[in-house]
């Protein structure tokens, strides 16, 4: 049997070693990736009329392609360092924002963000854009939006190397997670910047 999204449903009983078995164990418990859920909230929001929010794609230039069993890649670089994931439009405003995990329960490592998408979210804001973070802390199965302002602030002045978890609790807006859609992202961003 097949889940909608093609995944093979594996029984317990077919899980051979303990590794496994906690694999499956914490996949069931986080759910699909972070990634995964932004993108079917996207499709909802988008099918529902409430906002277009796409993926970005990472530009890619391709060297090579293998035609004898299709159009196959075998040899492609990256053309340049991409922005961030996401971006779209909400209520006639342009939005962008990057998606992050953390497996740390104390705070979001900093190291996780690159300069040039510190730059192109500074952009963004000085253009009047909505620019935000969607952090995952994974442990504690709690994803939350914080605007990029906060992030930007702690990364250009230096010393940390981390956000603490306290600063996503205080001025972020924990994300409300559910069925349909996976994550209400866009109800934070209501909340943050519409109210």
């Amino acid at each position: 049997m097949k889940y909608p999204n093609g995944k093979k449903y594996v029984k317990s009983s077919e899980v051979k070693t303990v590794k496994e078995h906690r694999s499956l164990l914490s996949a069931a418990n986080r759910g699909m990736s972070l990634e995964e859920d932004i993108n079917l909230s996207n499709e909802y929001y988008r099918d529902m009329g409430i906002a277009l929010i796409n993926k970005r794609p990472t530009p890619i230039n391709i060297v090579k392609v293998d035609y004898s069993r299709g159009a196959r890649i075998t040899d492609a670089y990256f053309e340049k360092q991409s922005t961030t994931d996401y971006n779209g439009v909400y209520k006639g405003k342009y939005i962008d924002f990057e998606a992050k995990n953390t497996k740390s329960e104390t705070s979001f490592p900093l190291g996780n963000i690159s300069e040039h998408q510190i730059i192109h979210l500074k952009n963004v804001i000085k253009h009047g854009g909505v620019a935000f973070f969607i952090i995952c802390f994974q442990i504690k199965n709690e994803v939350y939006l914080l605007d990029a302002s906060f992030v930007i602030k702690f990364y250009e002045i230096g010393g940390r190397k981390s956000i603490p978890y306290n600063v996503f609790k205080e001025k972020g807006v924990l994300i409300k997670q559910d069925y349909t859609p996976r994550l209400h992202y866009i109800d934070a961003v209501e909340t943050l910047y519409f109210k």
